[in-house]
């Protein structure tokens, strides 16, 4: 129910109201997959929590009659389903789910929405036997004993193999986009809190702001506008909507308390750089680890012994931080996602997405979603092994990929954050200087020709 209101909360009204039936037919349908696509993305991202929060109260009541339900079964039972559906949602019902909201059915045939279905339907078995071609190609020059094996075995050999590939393309993505959403989560939040005085005179800055966007609507709004601002009319509207947006920012930061803004901020940026910190420890420690001991490996398990012993050596206190880091590194990869220049168009818009931009950000938050479990055992945020098929993963076992992948996350970890916070320190020293607000020399050659002859015209005239 939470996933259909947030989708409901993006998707373009326009195209669910519609005088053809048949569309907003097609359209429903598409949104009820992507529906159960982003659950079974939550679902993935809580399977890690669950797991550790359900060990730690196992042993915290190891006799109780009311918690004989938790078990290891339960919790096995709850991971080969997330995996079930999610390949199930990725293989097959989000490109059904594309396919059918693009398709209008075949030459001659009736019009209505079981000629959609046929088309996708065809689509989409053509896009699998396609799929399963590269696999075995794939597959044929990796091995050396793919003679021995057929195509009898697409369950048992080659579907766990495009898996695999799914997962380490999804691992890959959290690789690139994590690094780059833990520096972008110091300026998100703090674009989100009010930020400390330093050396800086509110009232003083929200007169002139005020001021400026009077001026600005006056020369927007009032009297005949000459061919000069008739020019830069698009640009103007621009400015006077950052200047707005300025305005109620310091009004914001007039209005908000003193616990608010001295401490509120401050705080924040403390947590935000303490789990920072604390997630490179952690990767640099598992790669001591790795080096010292084997069973630092990620490997798969068929029983997770659950309140057996705690998977931190800290007890309780140590799985809750686990748990915290997780998420944390869930946030963190979406916002990089959404901040990178490759995926910065998928970024939802408020009651203007429309259904195919919907379905990509399903598929990409799953992908993101179901490969966080293998991203966090390699890592060595968690020493819960992993469970059912997603320990069986075949480069999870090569010693040099795992230790190659911990490598690369702590040295670009660190690199975004050191430059993240070398940045934010500059700006806010200028900014609590004054040194933004200094006149910058135009020259000549900077003003467009336009705006030249554009004056010169009204001088004539």
């Amino acid at each position: 129910m939470v996933c259909y209101l947030v989708l409901t909360h993006f998707r373009k009204t326009a195209e669910f109201v519609t005088d053809d039936i048949e569309d907003a037919t097609v359209n429903k349908i598409a949104l009820w997959l992507c529906t159960f696509t982003l659950s079974v993305a939550v679902c993935a991202v809580l399977l890690l929590p669950i797991s550790i929060l359900s060990n730690e109260v196992l042993l915290t009541f190891p006799h109780s009659y009311y918690m004989q339900w938790l078990n290891g079964s339960l919790i096995h039972g709850l991971w080969n389903l997330v995996f079930l559906f999610s390949n199930m949602s990725l293989v097959f019902l989000m490109p059904f789910a594309y396919f059918f909201t693009e398709s209008e059915g075949f030459a001659g045939s009736r019009k209505g929405v079981m000629a959609r279905v046929y088309e996708a339907v065809v689509l989409l078995i053509l896009l699998a036997l396609l799929v399963l071609g590269i696999v075995w190609v794939a597959s044929a020059l990796l091995h050396d004993n793919i003679a021995r094996k057929s195509l009898y075995d697409l369950w048992e050999y080659y579907l766990p193999y495009l898996y695999s590939g799914i997962s380490l393309f999804g691992v890959l993505l959290l690789l690139l986009c994590t690094p780059i959403g833990l520096s972008r989560m110091f300026s998100v939040t703090g674009s989100l809190l009010v930020k400390p005085r330093l050396l800086e005179d509110v009232e003083d800055t929200l007169s002139c702001t005020v001021f400026e966007e009077d001026s600005l609507y006056r020369k927007l709004h009032c009297g005949s506008p000459s061919c000069w601002v008739t020019l830069n009319m698009e640009a103007m509207r621009k400015e006077y909507q950052a200047v707005q947006s300025r305005r109620v920012a310091l009004e914001m930061r007039r209005k908000a308390s003193p616990w608010q803004r001295n401490l509120g901020y401050p705080l924040a940026m403390l947590m935000l750089l303490a789990l920072t910190v604390m997630c490179v420890l952690m990767v640099c420690f598992n790669v001591l680890e790795l080096l010292l001991d084997e069973t630092a490996m990620p490997r798969g398990m068929e029983d997770p012994h659950l309140g057996m012993a705690s998977f931190s050596m800290f007890g309780s206190l140590g799985a809750a931080v686990q748990v915290v880091l997780i998420f944390y590194l869930m946030l963190s990869s979406v916002v990089g996602f959404y901040s990178s220049p490759l995926f910065c168009g998928l970024l939802p818009r408020v009651k203007d997405t429309n259904l195919t931009r919907i379905i990509a950000n399903c598929v990409s938050l799953l992908i993101l979603s179901s490969a966080l479990p293998v991203f966090s055992r390699t890592l060595g945020i968690t020493r819960f092994d992993l469970l059912g098929d997603f320990g069986r993963y075949n480069w999870l076992a090569n010693f040099y990929v795992v230790f190659l992948y911990n490598m690369l996350f702590a040295g670009l970890t660190s690199a975004s954050l050191t430059k993240t916070v070398t940045w934010a320190v500059r700006r806010e020293l200028i900014r609590a200087f004054g040194l933004d607000r200094l006149p910058l020399t135009v020259s000549r050659s900077t003003v467009p020709v336009k705006l030249l002859l554009a004056s010169g015209l009204s001088k004539i005239q």
